[in-house]
């Protein structure tokens, strides 16, 4: 049996309230939750890539091209939680060290990104759980409550996460010369935290923002932040599809251009 040090692991679950069985919707002939695992596995430090799932259909899928499952119970309320059931329950996982929660509906999460969320992990022993943060640049991402921001210390450690526009100025407007973070949903673990994680109780900051990492800050657990450079952008409707579909076709179409300027 091959036991993994670093591994990412992707909770997928079929029914979403606004896309239902978006993680098999195609996206060129591969879907969602493919290409999201395929992605996943160009990051250098992670040792394997693992799909997490109660869904026998999603499973299939995964098996069929050429991926690894770990069937969870159908009640796990939220993505680490299943991520927690799978560690807890695998053999291969007893040894891990580090896992890193990936959403499955995020197939353009650049590698790099992964790697350095994994990297704060190593770096920082005293960093029990990370995340990625990317500047914010207008005001509609700015005002937008789907879009997470984030406010950290000077050790890069988040102070807090919020739908609402953070830093808040008296106006409430987007201030152009202020420092302002759009969270990634990415999250790397210690196994041992992310067990203990899985346990506690639901958090009143938590169930007021509909963010499951101020439960750990309301417990006080520290997050630590790294900035990134690649932003990524969920596929949480139909016309999130669609729009990667285009950008999908416009890289497609500048491939094949290149491609025939080299043979002409």
């Amino acid at each position: 049996m091959t036991e993994y040090r670093i591994v990412a692991i992707i909770p997928a679950r079929y029914d979403s309230a606004r896309f239902p069985g978006k993680l098999l919707a195609d996206m060129m002939g591969k879907t969602v939750l493919q290409r999201t695992y395929e992605n996943a596995l160009q990051c250098p430090l992670l040792d394997h890539v693992i799909v997490a799932t109660d869904s026998e259909k999603i499973a299939l899928h995964v098996r069929e091209f050429g991926g690894e499952v770990i069937m969870t119970s159908a009640d796990c309320p939220s993505g680490s939680d299943r991520i927690a059931e799978a560690v807890k329950n695998s053999p291969e996982l007893t040894e891990c060290e580090i896992i890193i929660n990936i959403q499955g509906d995020e197939p353009d999460l650049h590698p790099s990104t992964v790697e350095k969320v994994i990297q704060l992990l190593l770096d920082d022993p005293d960093a029990n759980m990370s995340t990625a943060i990317i500047r914010l640049n207008n005001d509609e991402e700015a005002q937008d409550p789907s879009v997470v921001k984030c406010v950290v210390d000077e050790e890069g450690y988040a102070l807090y996460f919020s739908r609402a526009l953070i830093p808040h100025g008296k106006t409430g407007a987007f201030n152009s010369e202020t420092v302002y973070y759009k969270h990634i949903g990415i999250y790397g673990y210690r196994r041992e935290f992310l067990l203990r994680f899985a346990q506690l109780p639901q958090s009143p900051l938590q169930k007021a923002e509909d963010l499951e990492q101020l439960k750990a800050m309301e417990h006080g657990y520290r997050i630590k932040t790294v900035e990134v450079e690649h932003d990524v952008i969920g596929i949480n409707t139909v016309e999130d599809l669609k729009k990667k579909l285009k950008e999908l076709e416009c890289k497609q179409n500048i491939s094949l251009s290149q491609a025939e300027s080299v043979h002409l």
